[in-house]
């Protein structure tokens, strides 16, 4: 099967491009997400092609005045994977690795926008993420990610928001496989998703960006974690072995602050501020519309989860971003900043104190 894809250098193997991949769990994904000055408005938005199943989906999620709207759609994609659109939804590559814009065309549902993102430093590129179900493999993917500024506008209910100086975020890219589309008829006897302890910390500083990000094992031990400085248009600063702790919101699993330690003379701490984001709307263990869920034809959706819906307890809202407060002391330089703390925490994990598969932290 040939497609627009194959005029261009980019085969990994001796098959067309339609055919990525050799795991019918392969998947090349975007996110997006972007914050007002203030936190007032924070915004999301993912597109995901499974290239073996067939199918590529979208959507987009703003967050204002306390209430979720997310936009949802999805398609079958006929193997193409240079068509970045799914309904309303559209992407285009103005500079690769640069500049992105992000456009969501009038629709009948309330969301609308035009944003383009502007990177502060070129893509910092993750350790690769290697996991196993005993023999199975459950995930092996790469994921870049990069800081930027936001421009544009955005409107929710016609209420038209400008996007400009001072709205910050952060993209990344992610490609490889993990568990996509339907459920499988005969998993594997013990799963990873029973313990699986998820932090993810991109930070904006004045003139550099932050990464850190752990997933750890029920005992604590980490199979991936990594803190990274980036300066804008400049160097960076790798951490191989930086060390966190955490303090909980009572009778949940939701952090009330993580203090991470990168090196001996570097120290961070985040504290959230102001409502959390539920990554269920852009798909995340989503029961109807998860990643690579096959909807036929074009289908389009739009739903909402007010603040009551998104509180810890409710499925839809164990996976969140939570606004955060960032303070970095770096040597004899302090500095204060704006990034997303992504939390995602099942099963038990013995050095923060859960136990259990969802107990609340003691």
């Amino acid at each position: 099967m040939l497609t627009k894809g194959d005029d261009f250098p980019l085969h990994q193997s001796a098959e067309p491009i339609a055919f990525a991949g050799t795991d019918r769990n392969f998947y090349d994904r975007y996110f997006f997400n972007g914050t007002s000055p203030d936190g007032s408005v924070f915004f999301a938005a993912a597109m995901g092609f499974y290239p073996q199943l067939g199918i590529v989906d979208a959507a987009f999620c703003v967050l204002a005045d306390g209430v979720q709207h997310n936009l949802r759609a999805s398609r079958r994609s006929g193997g193409e994977r240079l068509d970045l659109s799914v309904g309303p939804i559209a992407i285009s590559i103005d500079a690769p690795l640069e500049t992105l814009t992000l456009r969501i065309a009038a629709n009948d549902g309330p969301l609308a926008a035009e944003l383009r993102f502007t990177a502060r430093h070129f893509p910092i590129e993750e350790p690769r993420f290697t996991r196993r179900n005993g023999t199975r493999l459950f995930m092996d993917y790469t994921r870049m990610t990069q800081n930027g500024h936001w421009s544009g506008w955005l409107s929710v209910d016609g209420r038209r928001v400008d996007v400009g100086p001072g709205w910050a975020g952060t993209r990344d890219r992610s490609w490889g496989i993990r568990p996509v589309g339907a459920a499988e008829p005969q998993p594997p006897p013990e799963g990873n998703f029973s313990r699986f302890f998820w932090l993810w910390t991109p930070c904006n500083f004045a003139d550099r960006s932050l990464f850190f990000h752990s997933n750890d094992d029920g005992e604590g031990a980490p199979w991936n974690r990594r803190a990274v400085l980036a300066e804008d248009h400049g160097s960076e600063r790798h951490f191989a072995d930086p060390a966190f702790a955490a303090e909980w919101h009572p009778g949940t699993r939701r952090l009330s602050k993580l203090t991470a330690e990168l090196d001996r003379s570097t120290h961070l701490t985040l504290t959230p501020r102001g409502p959390v984001f539920a990554m269920s709307g852009l798909g995340y263990t989503h029961p109807v519309w998860g990643h690579g869920f096959d909807h036929g034809g074009l289908e389009v959706a739009h739903d909402s989860l007010s603040e009551a819906e998104r509180h810890w307890g409710n499925p839809l809202a164990m996976h969140v971003q939570a606004l955060v407060q960032a303070e970095l002391v770096d040597g004899d330089r302090r500095e204060s900043g704006v990034g997303v703390l992504e939390q995602l925490f099942v099963g038990p994990h013995a050095p923060t104190g859960l136990t259990g598969l969802l107990d609340p932290a003691a």
